[in-house]
C-alpha cells in the first residue's frame, strides 16, 4: 500500500511538457507511481482543480546562520521551495576560528545586512572546519533539505589571517596549496560548490571591500585545481562583469572541469552590460562548458518605512534624534510634531544619502495593499508628488506613515532600468539561464525577495498586464528541474516515478503574494521583512507534509545534502 496517493489533480511535472489529469503515488519518500489506478493508500488527497508540481529548487539563498535557530527557513518555505542553497556570494561561517567569528560577522552583516547582533546570538559556531559545519547542519531537525558551499572570504581569511580581508593581498603558493586542501576537503566531506565574490557592492560593516573581490588568476587557478581532484561542486560567482571578468571565472571552470553559474541582472549605471555577458554564457555553452546565469523574476526591491534599516530620511538630524525612542513612540511624535514632519522634508541635509535617495525617488513606489512589481512609471512617487503639487519628500513620508506608521516603499533598484519587466522576461526565457536571486535569509530589513517563486507563477503565469505572460509549464520548468540540474541534483524537479517525493498542490486561482510586513522574531529581538503567501494548500518534502494550507505542520523531514 501506498503512503499518500494525490487523485485528480492537473500535473505540471517540471518537464515543460502540457500538464495533465492524473494520479500521483508516493511511498517512503519517493514517486512510485503517475498515472491513474495506482491502487490504495494511507492517505488520499483529491486534488481536483489544483495544480500539483514538484517543489521548488532554490539555489540561491543565504541561510548559513538562520538555518542554525530556523528549522523552517521562514519565508522560503512558505513558497513551496523543497530544497534550498546557501553559501552564495563569497560569504558564510566555515572555516572559521573562534578569534576570527567577530570578522566573519562583520562581514555577513555588511554584504547581506543580517545584523551583527543576531548573528553574535543566534548562531552557536561549535565548529571549525568545514566538515564540522557541515556536521552540526546534518545534526539538527530540518523542514527541507539544504545544501551548502563553500564561500571564499571564510576560507581566504582562515588560511591568511588578516591579511586575508585585504582583496589586493597575494596569497602565496604555500596558502594557496593550503587553500586549496581545505576547499577539496570540504567538497570531499559534502559541501555542493566554491562561492567567490568580485562586486563592489559587498562591502563589510565597516565598509571594507569583500576579501575576494580582485582574487588574481593564480589563487583562483589554484582553487580549480582543488575543485579538478576532487571531481566535485558546482563554482558560483557574483560579479561587476567588467573587462576581463568573465574570461578569469570561465578559466576556473575549465580547469577545475566543474560548472560554472554567474548572477545575472541589469544595473542602472550598464544597463546593456547583462547582455554582453549572456553572449559570453552563450559562447561557453556553444564550447561545451557548463555555465549558467542565475536571474530573477522581479525587480530588486529595497523596502523602506519607519522601521526598516534605511529610509529616505536615515541620516537626517531630526530622525537621529528619535533613535532611541521605539516604533511607537516615533510614529506618536512624527503624527503629532507638524514642525517635525516639515523639517524632515525641507530642511534636507547635503549628504551622500540624501543626494542618493533624490536619484531613487523617480523609481520608487508606494507599496499599496496588493503592490504589483511590475508598477508603471506614471505612479512613482515624483509623479504623485507632481500632480499632487507636493514634495516627493512630503509623499514618501506620507506613505511610510500609512497603516498605523508600516507604510512601505519599494524602490526599483535593479533589473527595472526600462519601467516594466520586459528584461527579465527576457532573462527568463533564456535557454542559458536559472532562477537564483530570491537571497532567502538575506538584507532582512531591506529586501524580501523570498517570494519569487509565488510571484513567478502569479505574475508572469497569470496576472501581468503590462506585457505577455509565459506558459506556467515552462515557469515550473524553469524553477524545479532546470534549477535542480544546473546545481547537479538529478533526484528531484520532476514529478517522474523514481525521483524524490518532494510536491506542491496549489489553488493556482487563490495563489498570491501577501503584503511584505516588519516582523521581531530573530534572535536579539532582531527585525526583518517577511512576505507570506497565499495558495499552497500542501507542500511535501520526501513525501512528508511540511505545509497545509499555507501554515506549517511541525514536520521536519529534511536532510542535508551531501
Amino acid at each position: 500500500m501506498n503512503d499518500l496517493l494525490i487523485t485528480n489533480g492537473t500535473v505540471i511535472d517540471g518537464t515543460g511538457q502540457d500538464r495533465f489529469i492524473g494520479d500521483i503515488s508516493i511511498k517512503d519518500g519517493v514517486i512510485t507511481g503517475v498515472g491513474s489506478n495506482l491502487g490504495k493508500a494511507s492517505r488520499t488527497i483529491n486534488a481536483d482543480g489544483r495544480l500539483v508540481t514538484p517543489g521548488f529548487v532554490d539555489v540561491h539563498t543565504h541561510y548559513d546562520g538562520q538555518v542554525t535557530w530556523d528549522p523552517y527557513l521562514t519565508p522560503s518555505t512558505f513558497h513551496g521551495v523543497t530544497t534550498a542553497i546557501f553559501g552564495n556570494c563569497g560569504v558564510g561561517f566555515a572555516p572559521v576560528r573562534k578569534s576570527d567569528i567577530g570578522y566573519l560577522i562583520n562581514l555577513m552583516e555588511g554584504v547581506e545586512d543580517i545584523p551583527g547582533s543576531v548573528l553574535s546570538e543566534g548562531v552557536q559556531f561549535n565548529w571549525e572546519s568545514f566538515p564540522e559545519y557541515l556536521d552540526v547542519l546534518n545534526s539538527s531537525p530540518k523542514a527541507i533539505d539544504i545544501g551548502a558551499q563553500v564561500p571564499h572570504a571564510p576560507l581566504r581569511f582562515y588560511v591568511m589571517g588578516e591579511r586575508g580581508s585585504d582583496h589586493t593581498a597575494i596569497p602565496t603558493e604555500v596558502e594557496i596549496k593550503s587553500m586549496g586542501r581545505l576547499l577539496e576537503e570540504a567538497l570531499n566531506a559534502g559541501a555542493l560548490g566554491f562561492t567567490t565574490s568580485r562586486t563592489t557592492k559587498h562591502l563589510s560593516r565597516d565598509g571594507q571591500n569583500t576579501p575576494s573581490l580582485s582574487a588574481g588568476d593564480i589563487e583562483l587557478r589554484g582553487l580549480a585545481e582543488s575543485m579538478k581532484r576532487a571531481g566535485k561542486g558546482i563554482i558560483e560567482v557574483n560579479s561587476d562583469f567588467g573587462p576581463g571578468e568573465f574570461e578569469i571565472m570561465r578559466m576556473a571552470s575549465e580547469v577545475s572541469g566543474r560548472p560554472l553559474s554567474i548572477l545575472l541582472l541589469q544595473t542602472n549605471n550598464s544597463p546593456d552590460l547583462w547582455r554582453q555577458t549572456r553572449d559570453q554564457i552563450h559562447l561557453a555553452r556553444s564550447q561545451g562548458l557548463s555555465v549558467n546565469g542565475q536571474v530573477g523574476c522581479r525587480p530588486i526591491v529595497i523596502i523602506m518605512g519607519l522601521e526598516t534599516t534605511i529610509n529616505p530620511f536615515s541620516t537626517h538630524p531630526r530622525w537621529i534624534e528619535m533613535s532611541a525612542l521605539s516604533p511607537e513612540e516615533r510614529l506618536t511624535k512624527l503624527r503629532h510634531d507638524p514642525t517635525l514632519r516639515h523639517d524632515l522634508v525641507h530642511k534636507i541635509p547635503d549628504d551622500e544619502h540624501t543626494r542618493r535617495i533624490k536619484e531613487w525617488l523617480p523609481k520608487t513606489f508606494l507599496m499599496h495593499k496588493g503592490f504589483d512589481y511590475e508598477p508603471s512609471p506614471e505612479d512613482s512617487i515624483c509623479e504623485i508628488a507632481k500632480r499632487r503639487g507636493l514634495e516627493p519628500l512630503e509623499i514618501a513620508l506620507e506613505g511610510m506613515l500609512k497603516n498605523d506608521g508600516k507604510g512601505l516603499l519599494a524602490h526599483t533598484f535593479e533589473n527595472y532600468f526600462d519601467g516594466d519587466l520586459e528584461v527579465i522576461r527576457d532573462m527568463l526565457l533564456d535557454e542559458g539561464t536559472i532562477m537564483g536571486l530570491g537571497d532567502g535569509g538575506a538584507h532582512v530589513c531591506t529586501v524580501c525577495d523570498e517570494g519569487a517563486p509565488t510571484y513567478l507563477l502569479s505574475h508572469w503565469g497569470r496576472d501581468r498586464t503590462r506585457g505577455p505572460t509565459i506558459p506556467l509549464e515552462f515557469l515550473i520548468k524553469k524553477h524545479t528541474s532546470v534549477s535542480a540540474k544546473g546545481y547537479g541534483l538529478s533526484d528531484r524537479g520532476m514529478i517522474k516515478t523514481g525521483l524524490k517525493a518532494d510536491i506542491n498542490i496549489i489553488n493556482y486561482e487563490r495563489l498570491a503574494l501577501l503584503d511584505a510586513e516588519i516582523v521581531y522574531d530573530l534572535p536579539a529581538g532582531g527585525r526583518r521583512l517577511i512576505q507570506r503567501a497565499r495558495g499552497y494548500n500542501h507542500t511535501f518534502v520526501s513525501g512528508i507534509e511540511i505545509i497545509h494550507q499555507d501554515e506549517q505542520t511541525g514536520n521536519l523531514p529534511g536532510h542535508l545534502l551531501r
